[in-house]
């Protein structure tokens, strides 16, 4: 009856073991090899969940990027505007012209200006975001392979 009390708790661990490490960005399962005691089990977990947090880089991620359609439409906006400011300064009626015919130009060119800023910050933020996705994968399988070096080292299984 022993054994089976034994294999029970042994097969508890694993489970506690594995659904830590599922639930993250990891799924690792980790077997222990030696007789480790639960306390020990902890320690070596915490340990080398601390050195492959600083082997990865980074211990969160980053949110995505976002706002990036924003953004460009108000640099392009004052762009826009400011672009009109200075084409309508080049000629000499400029002056002439009634303020408000002015404004109406002004703002129709911040309009055009704003509409290719919404288009460029958009890509710009998808291009962030998969920039992001990229190196969070890549931190991850950093993570993977420290925290399961460390964990072999201390003898334990793996996969």
């Amino acid at each position: 009856m022993k054994h089976s009390s034994s294999s029970f708790t042994m097969g508890v661990i694993i489970l506690l073991l594995a659904s830590t490490f599922s639930s993250g960005v990891s799924a690792l399962t980790v077997t222990p090899m030696q007789g480790q005691t639960p306390d020990q089990i902890q320690r070596d977990q915490a340990d080398c969940t601390s050195i492959a947090q600083q082997s990865a880089g980074s211990q969160t991620q980053p949110a995505p990027p976002s706002g990036g359609r924003m953004r460009g439409a108000a640099v392009g906006a004052m762009a826009g505007a400011a672009k009109a400011e200075a084409q309508g300064r080049q000629h000499g009626a400029y002056g002439n012209v009634n303020d408000d015919i002015k404004q109406e130009y002004r703002q129709n060119e911040a309009k055009s200006a704003a509409a290719a800023g919404v288009v460029v910050g958009g890509a710009k933020q998808r291009h962030d975001r998969r920039e992001a996705s990229q190196q969070s994968a890549t931190s991850s399988q950093t993570f993977d392979q420290a925290f399961g070096s460390c964990m072999m080292g201390r003898g334990y299984s793996v996969q």
